[in-house]
């Protein structure tokens, strides 16, 4: 149940936001997003390709989306980490 989960959250949870904030570490959020990126990318691959119907062009797509994403989606979960809510 939510209710029973919320109770063990409180019991469980660490001294203070900062030992929190520290127990997701940089390294984390690029292994993250490069698993991430590397699902996202063969989706546009495979859609890219679908609509073109040529694979260089959807190569070249992907490869541009990989990369972009990656960097966006690091410093979305970088920035995530400094909010509070919900932890």
């Amino acid at each position: 149940m939510i209710a029973d989960q919320l109770i063990l959250d409180k019991k469980t949870k660490k001294a203070s936001y900062s030992e929190d904030r520290k127990s997701e570490r940089p390294i984390r959020s690029v292994a993250k997003a490069f698993s991430w990126r590397v699902i996202g990318t063969l989706d546009t691959l495979l859609i890219s390709y679908l609509l073109t119907g040529k694979i260089s062009i959807a190569a070249s797509i992907a490869s541009i989306d990989f990369v972009t994403k990656m960097i966006l989606y690091f410093f979305h979960e970088r920035f995530w980490n400094l909010i509070k809510w919900g932890r």
